[in-house]
């Protein structure tokens, strides 16, 4: 007689807990106008493991360099197959093919994300949100363990990570200057063949 109303107890206060945590699971994210929504945002699709969802949230250089990553890779692969010699064509379209075929910029950075390592680096890191220092248009979002996190206000005022930008940028000076070499190399290929 004594564990009936334990028992009822229990289901209840068990009921009240899932509600509980049902109500955190779909809690609306702050906008993404403000550092803590980007910030929650860009958490979330580490956290689920899809760093393409990210790219939203990452400052406009970043997203430029994903993009010029691309269509300097997909130049430099057209003209290796247009203009280089079968035996020379290989090991080029093998390291830049990935990139090259990419559909758009978000797919460029996701892949680099996975190749250097992105998504593992700030899973380690992404904690809850202790407070937001905001000065004009850059912020840093600071979490419970400490770690700190820049974000610069974009034209569209949706807030972005600064983290990979200068990452990006290298990679993209580095495809600017593989696209020239290659166009130099065509031309001198494409030369020779002319009787």
């Amino acid at each position: 007689m004594r564990r009936w109303p334990l028992l009822v107890l229990a289901i209840g206060l068990g009921s009240i807990v899932a509600a509980g945590a049902q109500a955190i699971k779909h809690r609306p994210f702050p906008p993404d106008t403000t550092p803590e929504g980007a910030y929650a945002r860009i958490a979330l699709c580490v956290a689920e493991r899809h760093p393409r969802d990210a790219f939203p949230y990452l400052e406009t250089e970043a997203q430029w360099a994903a993009y010029t990553v691309r269509d300097a890779r997909r130049k430099a692969c057209d003209l290796v197959r247009r203009s280089y010699p079968s035996d020379r064509r290989t090991s080029l379209l093998e390291a830049w093919a990935e990139e090259a075929d990419a559909p758009d910029g978000a797919d460029v950075f996701a892949l680099l994300a996975g190749r250097r390592g992105w998504v593992d680096r700030l899973e380690r890191d992404l904690s809850g949100v202790a407070h937001v220092e905001v000065r004009g248009e850059r912020a840093t979002v600071v979490t419970a363990r400490g770690t700190r996190y820049s974000l610069r206000l974009r034209d569209n005022h949706i807030w972005g990570l600064t983290m990979f930008t200068a990452e990006l940028q290298a990679e993209a000076e580095r495809a600017a200057r593989d696209l020239e070499v290659v166009e130099r190399a065509a031309t001198d290929y494409d030369r020779a063949k002319t009787p």
